[in-house]
């Protein structure tokens, strides 16, 4: 994904106001062995680039002044109720240097799982996206979770995903529990009531 961005002279909090009053988002690039940089970007276009998946969790070819530098988006603030981008924080990427990022999770198959199909259970997502560690070329937009032999009462954990090559999970000291599957309380009421019928 290609972003263009400018540089940017002044700082502080009235040069900021004047950017967004223009319809430019103040951003700053960092990391790598080169000085931070602060930029403009194009509100509009990263607004709608925010919405995407794949903008949060792939390398970005940011381009300033005709030069082009890889990035990954770091962190954005946004207005409390305006539909308003504040700041983006990039940060450069080294090929060779191995990368700590929080990549989605995408739950697949729940409709055909043992839980739902045979016990109307609720499959609960406890999370919805982990950190993993890779090197830029093989970060993943996102990680799949497969929920097809989910039973009642089981939980799926962040060691039994199927990872890319060269792609490791960032535990923390603690195998992460993704998704767990249960009978709604009243349910099981209406399944003791039949049964005594």
């Amino acid at each position: 994904m290609k972003v263009v961005a400018f540089k940017r002279d002044l700082q502080g909090t009235g040069a900021s106001r004047r950017l967004r009053n223009s319809g430019q988002t103040p951003g700053i690039i960092y990391g790598g062995t080169e000085a931070p940089v602060t930029i403009a970007l194009d509100h509009n276009a990263l607004f709608h680039a925010l919405k995407k998946e794949a903008f949060h969790s792939s390398i970005l070819d940011m381009e300033i002044d005709g030069a082009v530098q890889k990035v990954l988006l770091r962190d954005f603030q946004m207005h409390a109720f305006k539909q308003l981008v504040l700041h983006a924080d990039f940060q450069r990427v080294d090929a060779n240097q191995p990368l700590h990022v929080k990549v989605a999770l995408h739950f697949e198959n729940a409709d055909v799982s043992p839980a739902v199909k045979l016990h109307a259970a609720t499959i609960s997502h406890v999370a919805n996206e982990i950190e993993i560690s890779c090197l830029p070329a093989d970060l993943p937009e996102f990680l799949a979770v497969d929920l097809s032999k989910m039973d009642v009462g089981q939980s799926i954990h962040a060691s039994e995903l199927k990872l890319p090559k060269g792609v490791t999970i960032v535990t923390h000291g603690s195998d992460a529990t993704i998704a767990t599957a249960s009978v709604p309380a009243g349910a099981v009421a209406a399944e003791a009531a039949a049964a005594k019928e």
